[in-house]
């Protein structure tokens, strides 16, 4: 069978005037359903870029991302936004909500983008990540553990095969940075495919491999 996510030679270049920036250098990785891979590395390395080219947010200007067995990259921009919904799941550092909907309409949102909604599941999937008693709340009346939480659960509305986090414990304490790593180790063991990228030794403490990229290239 096919990895879960399947990234080959990816280059991404960045023009400015006449500089160009080599973000991504030949990039590739496989990861396999069930597995938590952690990417590390210093700010500037490529990591968001990766992880924008891995969610089909970026196109690469070089290589291809195969998720599910789909190509996700050099198709149109609705194309891959109807493959994101639903075969990936994305976690920003800055948040995935929408500060006029609560959390239950959040998640439903997603699941519609998706082209199905199921209020049973929404509820189950709230209950999973302990915020249960937190549907009816707005993003403003969360906290930032239940909001990392919250948007955890909108990343799992379709039971994505992939999920890709960026820095999904970076503004949290270290109490609810570990339940955001327990809830990630978590889904990894019911299947899904993990990215996070990360500069917390938590995650790559828990994670199956930990890949660490360095200008653009992943270290040997």
């Amino acid at each position: 069978m096919a990895p879960a996510l399947d990234a080959a030679d990816l280059y991404r270049f960045y023009h400015a005037g006449d500089e160009e920036t080599l973000a991504l250098r030949g990039v590739s990785l496989a990861v396999e359903a069930g597995e938590l891979v952690a990417v590390i590395g210093p700010s500037g390395s490529g990591k968001s870029t990766l992880l924008a080219c891995l969610a089909g947010l970026d196109e690469p200007d070089g290589g291809t991302v195969r998720v599910a067995g789909e190509r996700v990259s050099r198709r149109s921009e609705q194309r891959r936004a109807q493959l994101r919904a639903r075969f990936i799941g994305v976690l920003f550092q800055s948040g995935n909500l929408m500060g006029h909907l609560d959390v239950r309409q959040n998640v439903l949102l997603a699941q519609r983008l998706a082209g199905a909604a199921d209020a049973r599941h929404v509820a189950e999937l709230l209950a999973s990540v302990g915020l249960a008693g937190r549907a009816h709340a707005l993003p403003a009346q969360l906290s930032g553990g239940e909001l990392a939480r919250a948007g955890l659960a909108v990343a799992l509305a379709n039971d994505p095969p992939v999920l890709l986090a960026d820095e999904p414990t970076g503004e949290l304490d270290s109490r609810s940075a570990d339940q955001v790593v327990g809830l990630l180790r978590e889904r990894a063991r019911r299947g899904t495919a993990v990215v996070a990228v990360t500069h917390n030794e938590q995650i790559a403490e828990a994670a199956d491999r930990v890949l660490e990229l360095l200008d653009g290239r992943l270290a040997a």
